[in-house]
């Protein structure tokens, strides 16, 4: 497809970021760039892009300062690492879905030139997400901190042992667990790990999160969803040979000790989503979980 003459273009320059290997990536990402630098778009990508696409190489911290819209190609994990690269979510991020899965990347590469055509041309919408802060302050007053998209996991670490830990939340206790851990999860991670757990869908323009149990001990131990404004600080209890560690988006914040606290809170800082004409959250759910399809049917086809 080649961009129309006179597009107002709505971002004068955009930066586009995947994993470049996987040759399901590499292939849009390339006729993205080509298409945008036909537009007279300034194409940006971080500095560990081939050379043979056609673009700009920044620094990841310069990539925020120069953009004005993230194009991340991949599956969820490549949105989640795009939104680290925001700048506090100051650049939009507009996902193409080359995932499994994939809630977040909602633009399918049959129709990511003519989406991409609508939103240079200004028709697009704008949704902005929660995120949360997670802190893991040691007995020795250090501190380790990271803000998650999608979800802040305490889980049991190198051992077979449950973890046991306790829950407060605004400064009042709330329940004493044991199990393989828990999950804090955003509304926009609540169709990830916490879905897997029991968890339940919260649509993302609610100021929600849920706490998840993961494998309680106590089949009464259940989800439970609180406003993202009330402040959730989760204490590991002293037992023989018990480690966890703690993850954010999927990657390790560190171990938790029984003398250490770990403070979750509101992010004063959302991600913004840009998404193009037609974009319905409800319909990426009955498309992603199957709704409404006969499941034998669906079977019998994969036979």
């Amino acid at each position: 497809m080649t961009p129309k003459t006179g597009m107002s273009k709505a971002f004068q320059t955009v930066a586009i970021v995947g994993r470049y290997a996987d040759p399901r990536v590499a292939e849009p990402m390339a006729l993205l760039a080509e298409y945008l630098t036909k537009a007279g778009i300034d194409v940006i990508c971080p500095a560990d892009a081939p050379a043979t696409l056609q673009a700009r190489t920044v620094s990841d911290a310069d990539l925020a300062a120069e953009a004005d819209l993230i194009i991340a190609v991949g599956g969820d994990g490549t949105m989640l690492h795009a939104a680290g690269l925001t700048g506090s979510g100051k650049v939009p991020l507009l996902g193409v879905n080359r995932g499994r899965l994939g809630f977040l990347a909602d633009v399918s590469p049959a129709q990511m030139l003519e989406n991409l055509e609508q939103i240079l041309g200004g028709s697009y919408s704008r949704e902005t997400r929660l995120q949360l802060n997670a802190k893991i302050t040691s007995s020795d007053g250090s501190e380790r901190s990271a803000v998650a998209l999608n979800d802040i996991v305490l889980q049991r670490r190198e051992t077979g042992r449950m973890v046991d830990f306790e829950t407060r939340i605004a400064d009042r206790f709330v329940n004493t667990h044991a199990g393989d851990g828990l999950i804090v999860a955003t509304p926009t991670g609540s169709t990830a790990y916490a879905l897997s757990c029991g968890g339940p869908i919260i649509e993302p323009l609610l100021d929600a999160v849920v706490i998840v149990p993961i494998c309680p001990h106590t089949l009464s131990d259940r989800p439970i969803v609180i406003p993202a404004g009330l402040d959730i600080e989760v204490k590991l209890l002293p037992r023989h040979d018990t480690k966890a560690e703690v993850s954010v988006d999927g990657h390790s914040l560190g171990q938790l000790d029984p003398d250490d606290s770990l403070l979750i809170s509101k992010s004063v800082n959302r991600i913004t989503l840009i998404h193009p004409p037609g974009y319905d959250y409800y319909g990426i759910l009955r498309s992603k979980l199957h709704w409404g399809r006969d499941s034998r049917t669906r079977n019998q086809k994969s036979d």
